[in-house]
């Protein structure tokens, strides 16, 4: 029998469901944790069946596709671009009412056109290149364009772009047109040279290695952009300049300069090619803001290098960008292109790798800060901890010691463990003493018995008394 005044238990709102066409691709699992973090319940699929990489992310695999679209409340494609109009004609068709259709593609003329022709009228279309790849850690500081369309994009448009922007991104609202033209250009044509730049060493037969030792900053750069390209999907990068109909008048424009600039060269034509840089200096627009913006990128290479370069002997943290780990330990060398540590040794480690040497690439390393190094150390080691017992002076106050005894770098933690009054330096005194017990917690790759002789030193130079142990105790 139901009970008068019953309180009936409030319904716990549904999560918005996400379905991420080719989530066990690498762009898919980065937007898998994306939305997975900010309380969206994300299924994946892919043409391959990885369950084991769904598996991995903790999120289910559609085995039952179709009935996953038509219970999605967002389906995101995110596959080739050469099978991304096929995907969605295959998608859009089976979607609910008032859901919304995304694509994570990098031309958006096609696949925006796609959207519009087979998806339902009551089902929304959202057009979005994040620009950016699978390797960063996050979306702060990244562009995300979107392209809406008018009438088909109203209840979804601005809940995405808020999502976007407040995970840091920098959000830019487009056409599908004008995309596609600013896109031929600003992926296009650099991915296009740097390719080539990289297709030529190959050709030449060139040793980057050791071009590398009479390196300037600039050619430095320039050979991690290119390496950068050259070092991800070449059928991504192919797609890219394949599928997007503006590339071909790009590359013809490019081919056409290049080839005026040799001409010139191979006819010492000087003026002309000083003519050619100005103009092009000119259209490009405000150069001594580029310049500032490079020299700030090639200083911080420089300044890096540099304190590591005089870290050489001490304590040095450095997180590796592709495989998430942090690696600790003593620096005991630096070359142009790797450090090589003497590893601490972690809780749970067994004691035998005590002393393990590693050898990290530079290029694959940030360096930790003191901060970070600290809350490292403060997370990872054993750390032993020690008690000293001390009577504090008349008037002293013990909280104020305890911020002098905190200075030490060589703690994790100091705190006060005990205090009390009762105790009487001689007969004579009028007053009983404080009686305080500061506990330190040494970090576990420091001296503990050094820095414990240390905190000792200090607190008797701050007039107190080591108690001990014929001092009477509490009373």
């Amino acid at each position: 029998m139901k009970k008068e005044h019953e309180v009936k238990p409030e319904k716990t709102p549904e999560k918005t469901k996400v379905l991420i066409l080719g989530g066990t691709g690498e762009m898919g699992q980065w937007f898998t944790h994306f939305f997975g973090e900010r309380g969206y319940e994300v299924t994946v699929w892919g043409k391959g069946g990885k369950v084991e990489i769904a598996r991995k992310m903790g999120v289910p695999f559609a085995t039952d596709l179709d009935s996953e679209i038509s219970g999605s409340d967002i389906v995101i494609v995110s596959v080739p671009i050469n099978v991304t109009e096929e995907t969605i004609a295959e998608t859009a068709p089976k979607m609910k009412a008032g859901s919304l259709l995304m694509d994570f593609t990098s031309t958006k003329v096609k696949p925006v056109e796609a959207m519009k022709k087979f998806a339902r009228p009551d089902v929304e279309v959202l057009g979005t290149h994040p620009m950016f790849g699978p390797t960063i850690p996050s979306l702060r500081g990244q562009t995300v364009i979107l392209v809406p369309v008018e009438g088909r994009s109203e209840k979804w448009f601005p809940v995405i772009r808020e999502l976007f922007e407040e995970g840091g991104a920098h959000v830019e609202v487009t056409t599908a047109a004008e995309h596609d033209r600013l896109v031929s250009v600003v992926q296009g044509l650099t991915h296009f040279a740097y390719i080539g730049i990289g297709t030529t060493i190959n050709r030449l037969d060139f040793d980057v290695r050791k071009s590398r030792k009479f390196v300037s900053p600039v050619y430095d750069i320039m050979l991690d952009f290119v390496g950068r390209i050259l070092g991800q999907n070449p059928y991504l990068y192919a797609l890219i300049q394949m599928e997007n109909p503006s590339v071909i008048e790009v590359h013809d424009a490019f081919l056409a300069e290049c080839k005026h600039l040799s001409e010139m060269v191979r006819e010492h034509d000087e003026e002309g090619f000083v003519r050619k840089m100005k103009a092009a200096s000119l259209k490009y627009g405000d150069t001594s803001h580029a310049l500032r913006r490079s020299d700030k990128l090639i200083n911080s290479r420089i300044v890096e290098y540099e304190t590591i370069l005089n870290s050489i002997g001490k304590i040095c943290g450095f997180y590796h960008v592709y495989s998430g780990k942090t690696h600790v330990g003593l620096l005991e060398k630096v070359k142009p292109d790797e450090v090589l540590l003497s590893k601490l040794v972690s809780k749970g480690t067994s004691p035998h790798i005590k002393n393990k040497y590693i050898r990290l690439k530079l290029e694959n390393l940030h360096l930790l800060s003191e901060t970070e190094l600290r809350e490292w150390r403060k997370e990872n080691l054993e750390h032993p901890v020690r008690d000293i017992a001390v009577l504090i002076p008349a008037g002293a106050k013990p909280e104020v010691i305890l911020g002098a005894i905190c200075t030490n770098e060589h703690l994790a933690v100091c705190e006060i463990s005990d205090i009390y009054e009762g105790i009487r330096v001689t007969d004579a005194d009028e007053k009983k003493r404080l009686a305080v017990t500061y506990r330190i917690t040494i970090f576990g790759d420091c001296d503990a018995d050094g820095i414990e002789k240390e905190i000792t030193e200090l607190l008797c130079g701050l007039g107190c008394r080591i108690r001990e142990k014929n001092l009477p105790q509490r009373e």
